[in-house]
This record gives C-alpha cells, sequence and structure tokens, in this order.
C-alpha cells in the first residue's frame, strides 16, 4: 500500500467537499480555452479523488491537467462549498515534482533559477538609467517581467516617481522565486537573501512593487519575513499612488483589467480603480470586473507551459474591452500588460498598458 501524499493528508476534506456543481466550469479560464472538462476545478478535483481511491496514479499523464491551471481563485471565489483549488493544485504540483513528474518548462524553470538571478536567463538586465543600492525612503522593486520584457512600462513608471519627486532607489534586485512554489518546487533560498540584504542595505522604509506576484511573495512567505521584522513595510504602486494627486486627464474612454495576483489574491481592486477615475472621466467597467475579472491567462506558469492556450484566455479577455468599445485597457501588472499585448488583434486599436505609464504619457503630452 502506498504512503498517503502531501496532498492527501493536508486536503483530502476539501477535495471531498467538491459537490461537482459546475460553478468553477462557468469560469475557468483553462476551461473556457480548451473546452476540456479535467481541466476545470471539478474535473481536476474528480481526478484527484481517483488518486485517492487508488483507482489512477499521480503519473506523467496528469501533467497536461493538473500543470494547466493559472492559479487564478475563480474557481474559489465563486465555489459554493468553499474548495481553495489553487492551493491544493500547487500541494499537488510538489508532491508530482517530488514523485519526478513535472512538466518540463517547469523543471526549467526551476533549473534557470538555480544558475541566474532572473526567470528568463539573461545576465545583462536594462540599466534604467537610474543610481541603484543608494540611501533612500522606498526601495522600487521592478520584477522580473518589468526588468526584462516591458522595459519600456517600467521606465515609464519610473518617469513618473521622478516627476512626482519620490525619494527611492533601485536596487541589484533578484528574482523574489516566489513562482516556484506555485508550479512545485521550493522557493530559491540564496535569490531571498539576495533581495532582503541589498533591500536593507538602502535604509528604505518601504517596498514599492510594480509586480502584484512580487507584492505577494514578499508580504505572505515565510522566507521574506525579515523585511518586515526590520520595519521595512510592502506597497503595491496602486496603493502608493491612490492619495498622488494627478493634474492630467483624458477624454479616452478607459477600462481596468484586474490582475488576478492583485484582485482575488490580495483584495485590491479600489485604489488602482481611484487613481484612474482622477485622469479619465470615461471610465468603463468591461463585463466582468473586480473579483469577476476574467484572467489573462498569464499565471501559474501556464504562459511559459501551455502558450498557445494562454494567448487564447487572453483574447478572451479583450474581446470584452472591444465589447465595451473601449481606446485604453489599463492594468497593474506587467504580465498581464504583457500577455494581452502579445495576444491583441491588429484590428483592436485599443492601448494596453499599466496605469503609471498611461499616467506619464499624458504627462508627456502636456
Amino acid at each position: 500500500m502506498r504512503d498517503k501524499y502531501d496532498f492527501e493528508i493536508k486536503y483530502r476534506d476539501q477535495i471531498l467537499k467538491c459537490s461537482r456543481c459546475g460553478f468553477c466550469q462557468a469560469v475557468c479560464p483553462v476551461y473556457g480555452s480548451t473546452l476540456r472538462p479535467a481541466c476545470n476545478a471539478r474535473g481536476k478535483m474528480l481526478i484527484l479523488k481517483e488518486v485517492m481511491d487508488g483507482h489512477i496514479d499521480l503519473n506523467d499523464e496528469l501533467i497536461d491537467t493538473l500543470f494547466q491551471c493559472t492559479t487564478c481563485a475563480n474557481c474559489y471565489q465563486n465555489c459554493p462549498s468553499g474548495v481553495n483549488v489553487p492551493e491544493i493544485i500547487k500541494q499537488v504540483r510538489k508532491d508530482m515534482v517530488h514523485i519526478g513528474s513535472c512538466h518540463p518548462a517547469f523543471t526549467g524553470m526551476n533549473e534557470v533559477l538555480q544558475a541566474h538571478d532572473n526567470i528568463y536567463a539573461e545576465d545583462e538586465p536594462e540599466d534604467f538609467e537610474r543610481e541603484r543600492n543608494k540611501q533612500a525612503r522606498y526601495v522600487y522593486f521592478i520584477g522580473c517581467v518589468g526588468g526584462y520584457r516591458e522595459d519600456e512600462s517600467t521606465l515609464a513608471t519610473l518617469d513618473l516617481l521622478d516627476r512626482l519627486s519620490v525619494d527611492y532607489t533601485l536596487i541589484d534586485e533578484v528574482c523574489c522565486s516566489g513562482v516556484l512554489e506555485d508550479v512545485g518546487f521550493q522557493i530559491n533560498p540564496r535569490l531571498v537573501q539576495l533581495n532582503i540584504e541589498r533591500i536593507l542595505t538602502t535604509g528604505a522604509e518601504a517596498v514599492i512593487t510594480g509586480c502584484p506576484y512580487c507584492f505577494r511573495t514578499f508580504n505572505n512567505k515565510e522566507q521574506y519575513a525579515p523585511l518586515k521584522e526590520k520595519g521595512v513595510s510592502i506597497i503595491h504602486i496602486s496603493q502608493f499612488l491612490k492619495n498622488v494627486a494627478m493634474d492630467v486627464t483624458t477624454d479616452l474612454r478607459v477600462t481596468y483589467h484586474d490582475p488576478c495576483d492583485l484582485g482575488r489574491h490580495c483584495g485590491i481592486y479600489e485604489e488602482p480603480r481611484g487613481t484612474i477615475r482622477k485622469i479619465a472621466p470615461n471610465f468603463v467597467e468591461m463585463r466582468h470586473h473586480h473579483a469577476d475579472a476574467l484572467c489573462c491567462g498569464a499565471g501559474g506558469g501556464v504562459r511559459g507551459a501551455f502558450a498557445k492556450n494562454s494567448i487564447a484566455m487572453a483574447r478572451r479577455r479583450l474581446e470584452e474591452a472591444e465589447e465595451i468599445e473601449a481606446d485604453v485597457v489599463l492594468t497593474e501588472c506587467n504580465s498581464c500588460v504583457h500577455n494581452l499585448s502579445n495576444a491583441k488583434l491588429r484590428k483592436q486599436k485599443f492601448k494596453v498598458c499599466t496605469t503609471t505609464a498611461f499616467i506619464n504619457e499624458l504627462m508627456d503630452e502636456r
């Protein structure tokens, strides 16, 4: 008789609470793009029950099902039984990695972060023409996507902080590595220690993050607890800007996409909207918004492992922007910007960018 998997020990009661009602199917971004019942939360819970009952094995045949989840938490948000599917899936992935069964994209991600300081294995980060590692009130922490893929957006954010006379510094940051725990591996202690040491050396009272996932990692992972123990608070750029006066406006029709990591995972919905309404009187919501917002398809490692389906999820989201005839789609996550921009069709004329980049652009046009 096999030993019980950790997911079974920790979450057996949760898995058995699934009533097979199908509420999750209506909101699952993976099901929406694949139409595969095994890929929504109900399907995954049925499969895991079969594993617990010994009818099927946890092995490579289940990789496409159990690793194809953005952990967006829309299923959890809408589950009448309160089944915390994202946490169950993350534990299942750890169990699969432990037995040597993992999607190669995630194995590669872990290997990259053992040898490199960012998820793209690039050795020369964008300079951004800013001094680093100096004494300042704030550290602005960019994150891998903002540093290596959405550098123009990051540069615009830094320009805005300069316009607002914010006393900040960049550091020689490395990947927060929190994503490793979502795909079955352990957070990288070497990278954690480097970030903590470099942040504390600046004497900063707070870290401002441009990445919702870094925000979650710094706030919620016990490995980063020394920051709070030293009195360093962690805030997202949308929280920082909420009380800042903006002296620019636009007549464009603007909408907002809630990043899963910032919205459903952290409950931050109104701060970005407050800032947007100050600059865009023609603000309009998409059909799904706040806790019901559709996922862009980038999270949970899905963008790297299942790129085609990830883009399909993003296109479903952009259809809602097209539906309301938006001129601009704003969001507070560089990963969302990256995926939505890659998915945007040529006929879709709206702009996709971060709120900070858009505000900076309006200031440039004055």
